[in-house]
């Protein structure tokens, strides 16, 4: 699965972990995860994260 990076601050979504923390279980696509989650770092929304590249 894709990672994507924080356009903001750099934060990593890493699929394989999710975001415990904001109620994202670990093997969760970014794509499948709800629009209103935000960045647990800087707290900018979805829109703000790109695809890294591997």
């Amino acid at each position: 699965m894709q990672k994507y990076r924080c356009d903001v601050c750099g934060c990593i979504y890493d699929p394989a972990i999710g975001d415990p923390d904001s109620g994202i279980e670990p093997g969760t696509a970014f794509e499948d995860i709800p629009e209103d989650w935000v960045c647990p770092v800087c707290g900018v929304g979805k829109d703000q994260f790109s695809p890294v590249e591997e």
